[in-house]
C-alpha cells in the first residue's frame, strides 16, 4: 500500500481512517484584494476557526480530510499546517484551478493567448507535486479540476489536459468539480483520452444531478464519484438532501458502494468578509456543517437498511483504495 501526501508529510493510505473527501478549511470570494480595507482578518483567529471545524469532525471519528481548495481561491498551506499540527487531523491539500466562471482567469487567459498556458499549467502542477508549494516542503495529494455547467470551456480544458499529463507522470489523484452535476461523463472521457487512470479519478459534486442515469454514465467508466454537498441546499443550484439520499440509496442498491465518497463541501474559514446569508436561505443551510452526514444522513441510511460494513467502505476503505 502506498503513501499519500498530507500537509504534515506522507501517510500510509491504509492509515487514513474515516475520511471526508471534500471540505474547505478556507476559501476566498475572488477579488478579495479589492476589499482589503474592510476585508482584513486576523490569521490567528482564522486558525482558531479552522481548529474548531477540525475538532468537530474529529468528534465524529473523522481522521482525514481532503481540502480541494484551488490555488487561486483561498488555498493557504500555512493555515492548513497550523490546523493539522494543533489537532492531529490528516489534511490533504490540492494543486489546481477553479472553473472559468468563478476562477481567477485573467493570468492564464493572457498566457493562453500567447500559446504557452497549458505547458505552464503542467509545469506548475509538477513543481508543486514534486518539490512543494510556495517554497515549502508541503506537497499536494490531489490535483483539483473544475468545469462549467453544461460545458468544458477551452480555458478549463487546458487544466484537464495538463492534469491528465501530470497524473501520468506522478500517479497523483485527480479530483474534479462538476457544476450542478453536469459534465461528469464528459470530464471522464476527456481525462481518459489524455491518458489518465480512471481508478485515480474522483468526479465531484455529482449529487447536483438528481437523475441517477448521470451517475451511472459516469461510474461505468471506472471512476469514483463524490456525493459531496450534503447540507448545501437551495444555493448554487444544489438540490435538497432528500433528493440526494434517494439517488445515493439507489446507487448502493446497485452495488456501487466501492465507488462512492460522501462529504459536505463546507467552507469553514472565509478570508476577508464572510458572505451574508439571506434570511430565506438560512433555514435551508442550517445543516451545512461538517458533522451533518454523521448526525442526520448516516442514521437515515441505516434506517433504510444500509449496514455498518457498507458505511465503513464509504468512509474508510474507498479512501485507502483511491490513494494506494
Amino acid at each position: 500500500m502506498g503513501q499519500i501526501e498530507t500537509v504534515l508529510g506522507p501517510v500510509d493510505a491504509e492509515e487514513l481512517g474515516k475520511t471526508l473527501i471534500h471540505e474547505h478549511f478556507s476559501s476566498a470570494i475572488l477579488d478579495l484584494e479589492g476589499d482589503r480595507t474592510l476585508g482584513k482578518y486576523d490569521f490567528d483567529e482564522k486558525v482558531k476557526q479552522g481548529v474548531a471545524a477540525a475538532e468537530l469532525m474529529q468528534t465524529k471519528g473523522v481522521e482525514t480530510v481532503v481540502d480541494p481548495t484551488p490555488n487561486e481561491c483561498g488555498r493557504d498551506i500555512n493555515l492548513l499546517k497550523a490546523v493539522a499540527e494543533k489537532t492531529g487531523l490528516n489534511i490533504i491539500c490540492a494543486t489546481g484551478f477553479y472553473y472559468e466562471g468563478e476562477g481567477a482567469t485573467p493570468y492564464f487567459k493572457f498566457r493562453q493567448s500567447l500559446g504557452s498556458a497549458e505547458e505552464e499549467i503542467y509545469e506548475m502542477f509538477i513543481e508543486e507535486i514534486t518539490n512543494g508549494i510556495e517554497g515549502t516542503e508541503i506537497k499536494p495529494g490531489i490535483i483539483k479540476l473544475a468545469s462549467s455547467k453544461g460545458e468544458i470551456t477551452d480555458y478549463e480544458r487546458m487544466f484537464f489536459q495538463a492534469g491528465a499529463r501530470a497524473q501520468k507522470e506522478t500517479g497523483i489523484v485527480l479530483l474534479t468539480q462538476t457544476q450542478e452535476g453536469t459534465m461528469g461523463p464528459e470530464q471522464v472521457k476527456l481525462l481518459i483520452e489524455k491518458g489518465a487512470d480512471p481508478s485515480r479519478i474522483v468526479i465531484g459534486h455529482m449529487c447536483g444531478a438528481t437523475n441517477i442515469k448521470e451517475h451511472l454514465n459516469t461510474l461505468e467508466q471506472g471512476v469514483y464519484i463524490a456525493m459531496d454537498r450534503f447540507g448545501l441546499q437551495g444555493a448554487v443550484g444544489a438540490p435538497r438532501d432528500e433528493e440526494r439520499l434517494a439517488v445515493l440509496h439507489g446507487l448502493l442498491g446497485l452495488g456501487y458502494e466501492e465507488k462512492l465518497f460522501l462529504s459536505h463541501d463546507t467552507v469553514n474559514v472565509w478570508w476577508g468578509r464572510p458572505p451574508v446569508i439571506p434570511e430565506a436561505l438560512k433555514e435551508l443551510l442550517q445543516n451545512w456543517r461538517p458533522d451533518h452526514l454523521f448526525e442526520h444522513i448516516v442514521p437515515a441510511l441505516q434506517e433504510k437498511g444500509v449496514s455498518q460494513a457498507t458505511l465503513d467502505i464509504l468512509f474508510k476503505r474507498n479512501a485507502a483504495s483511491l490513494f494506494k
